[in-house]
């Protein structure tokens, strides 16, 4: 024990810090003159977190409605990580079914066509009002928003109705601890987590707690207590969030690390709009010079009278007009208002504080602020490809957590009411409901160059034409079905087939130039 205690003391000896130095290994730690006060706790994610979420999500919201900025780059993730299209491709894992390519890819066009019966009808809505696109758009909405996208499937079975699969979206402000199991160590913000971690309930509001509308009806502060899975291993809740710490129990909006900066952006920028507004109105003040004694000898024994009388004159003339001669009272001038504004620093204050907001965000500038007048291609190629490494990140974590988690209990009804052949399907759940989805197509920032980018990837090998329809949001086999159908329709008709165009990006303005003098 003395040997023990000996040779700690020696390698504190060996590493104690000379006089002066910072007591800290790394700077960061160091308490020197800019990090002496600053000591955030450390608290672990669901302490750090759900102690602030509600004024996060209300602040959030605030933003939302009334900063323009932040409504606008809402809609731009919106558009460009879903878009207007949502395509399901059904991808069935052959090898673990034994099956041939051929026979999966036919398995998948036919469950592809009994989806988009359910998916793109207000049938698969719990309120008959959404589509699965207007689904899916408001889940993202809300994890982006408030932190959370909250969705119930239900089993609604309705006349009529083919399917009686359906998801009802809450909004995450219904998910919250009761009251009553507050003490309770097992559950963070209204979900109930077993000792692995993994969610076992979760608790639902039956009503909104913010509206004062319905407060008087009934069940305003009752709970519904809502298992996350069935006993056979159907999901009975889909919570889409970020998960970015272990030991998190809920998301967080996506503008949390800016919320300040654009808060205080915009008041800036309404301020000096208001001034601006303010300076385009002529104003003038009347200045009198005069001490007392001599206004006293120049109006008499009652100045301030006479020298309203002589301000009265003045006001004949209502209107600045060309030309015109302005009388003053006796003794009096003209001091014009001038608040200096618009402020010169205006703008390029406001592009660093925009530049740092779109930061936050993961947009690049241009795309936030909609500006492209100061970039050339090669910068908006640039700008808009590191974009989409962050959009496509966000397609995959919307699939695997909202969408496949919806396509397999769909699948589960499609298969259990026959529509759908599937032998042991829940014994080989994962490579029946294997998938993928289309979405919106990215477009083009130069449509030549980039077909003719796209043309010599296929013909190189390193993409084929299902890639590239899909990044366009097209379907390979109905464009490649629709090419074969104008193909006997052009045939039958007597028209012949269009010639291989040659694709070839344009001469820069140096090469032609340079051609041009060559051909002199």
């Amino acid at each position: 024990m003395g040997r023990r205690v000996k040779r700690s003391t020696r390698n504190a000896a060996v590493h104690a810090p000379a006089v002066g130095a910072s007591m800290a290994a790394y700077q960061a730690a160091g308490h020197d003159n800019a990090m002496f006060d600053w000591h955030p706790g450390g608290g672990s994610a669901d302490a750090d977190l759900l102690p602030d979420l509600d004024l996060l999500t209300a602040r959030s919201r605030d933003l939302t409605r009334n900063n323009g900025l932040m409504a606008g780059g809402i809609q731009t993730l919106r558009d460009n990580i879903v878009g207007a299209v949502l395509r399901l491709s059904s991808t069935p894992d052959y090898r673990l079914l034994g099956w041939t390519r051929e026979k999966a890819r036919e398995w998948g066009n036919t469950t592809e066509a009994h989806f988009r019966s359910w998916a793109e009808t207000t049938e698969c809505d719990a309120g008959r009002s959404l589509n699965l696109l207007g689904l899916t758009l408001q889940a993202l909405s809300g994890s982006m928003v408030n932190g959370d996208g909250l969705g119930l499937p239900l089993w609604l079975p309705r006349p009529g109705s083919s399917w009686a699969t359906r998801i009802m979206m809450v909004e995450s402000d219904r998910l919250a601890t009761p009251p009553i199991k507050a003490a309770m160590p097992n559950i963070r913000g209204g979900i109930e987590f077993d000792q692995y971690g993994a969610p076992t309930f979760y608790n639902v509001r039956r009503t909104h707690p913010g509206d004062a509308l319905g407060a008087w009806a009934a069940g305003a502060d009752e709970w519904e207590r809502i298992p996350a899975f069935t006993a056979w291993g159907r999901r009975r809740v889909l919570h889409l969030h970020d998960k970015e710490r272990t030991g998190q129990s809920r998301g967080k909006p996506i503008v949390a690390a800016v919320m300040r900066e654009f808060h205080m952006a915009g008041k800036y920028s309404s301020n000096e709009l208001e001034a601006s507004v303010a300076n385009s109105l002529v104003a003038a003040f009347l200045e009198s010079n005069l001490d007392a004694e001599s206004a006293s000898e120049l109006f008499g024994e009652d100045p301030r009278s006479a020298w309203g009388e002589s301000v009265k004159q003045a006001r004949n003339l209502r209107r600045m007009q060309g030309a015109a001669i302005i009388p003053l009272p006796v003794g009096a001038k003209v001091s014009s208002f001038t608040p200096g504004r618009p402020n010169a620093a205006f703008e390029a204050f406001m592009l660093a504080v925009l530049r740092h907001i779109a930061a936050g965000l993961n947009l690049p500038y241009e795309l936030l602020l909609k500006d492209f007048s100061k970039t050339n291609y090669s910068s908006a190629r640039a700008a808009l490809l590191e974009a989409w490494r962050y959009f496509h990140g966000r397609r995959r974590w919307l699939m695997d957590y909202w969408l496949r988690p919806i396509y397999e209990l769909w699948l589960e009804e499609a298969i259990n009411t026959g529509l759908v052949e599937a032998p042991d399907f829940y014994a080989k759940r994962y490579a029946y409901s294997r998938c993928r989805f289309i979405f919106g197509g990215r477009g083009w920032v130069d449509p030549v160059k980039e077909a003719n980018a796209a043309q010599i990837r296929m013909a190189a090998g390193i993409s084929t034409l299902e890639q590239e329809c899909a990044e366009q949001g097209w379907d390979y086999e109905e464009v490649m079905d629709q090419l074969a159908l104008e193909k006997r329709m052009r045939a039958s008709r007597g028209i012949p087939e269009p010639g291989v165009v040659q694709i070839a990006a344009p001469a820069e303005p140096a090469e032609e130039e340079a051609t041009a003098g060559a051909t002199e």
